[in-house]
């Protein structure tokens, strides 16, 4: 069974290109939806973020204290690269785990990660795909979407792989332009993956 993984920059669409796979019977993994689960249900990474980021990084309930989390990590590049450095590994298991759940027959399977290229995650995918959009209409999405200021926005894009550097390392591009067809597009890669 192939692994495909996909990303794509804040905005650019790639949760509906997964949707469309999805409706053509492709199972999608979607690690930022996991690794949010992992966080809370993970003993190994609870204990790790509790002894590097202190007791504090979870409530007498057992939730993930996610503002005190985002307070130390946000505008610290070294913080956030701790939390990484113990989120991967535990979506990285999750992932090992669901991929036990696909029966045999599935042909391929789609990891979607926004830190694909970052996280190394790539290197565990047969092939790749990039979504990407003009900045100006993700930025239009993000602020529609989230209800966010342009600034806040622009601040989380700069914080990401550009277009361009994840191009160089994708095997395969979807534009999400609203002018080119997304489910031809994904139909045209759907019967390559098939091949």
């Amino acid at each position: 069974m192939l692994k495909i993984g996909i990303t794509g920059g804040i905005g650019s669409g790639k949760s509906t290109v997964c949707r469309i796979f999805e409706t053509l019977g492709i199972p999608v993994f979607y690690a930022d939806v996991v690794a949010k689960q992992v966080m809370i249900a993970d003993p190994v990474l609870i204990a790790g973020i509790k002894e590097t980021f202190g007791l504090d990084s979870y409530t007498a309930e057992g939730r993930l204290n996610t503002k005190y989390i985002a307070q130390i990590v946000f505008n610290d590049t070294t913080e956030l690269a701790k939390l990484n450095a113990l989120v991967h590994p535990a979506t990285f298991r999750a992932f090992d785990a669901w991929l036990l759940t696909i029966p045999a027959h599935v042909p391929y399977i789609l990891k979607e990660a926004a830190l694909l290229f970052e996280s190394g995650s790539y290197q565990l995918c047969d092939q790749s795909i990039l979504v990407t959009a003009p900045r100006a209409t993700k930025l239009q999405r993000v602020i529609a979407r989230d209800g966010v200021t342009e600034e806040q926005v622009l601040a989380r894009m700069d914080k990401q792989m550009s277009d361009e550097q994840k191009a160089a390392m994708a095997n395969f591009m979807v534009t999400n332009d609203e002018s080119r067809s997304l489910i031809l597009q994904v139909l045209d890669l759907h019967n390559q993956f098939l091949k």
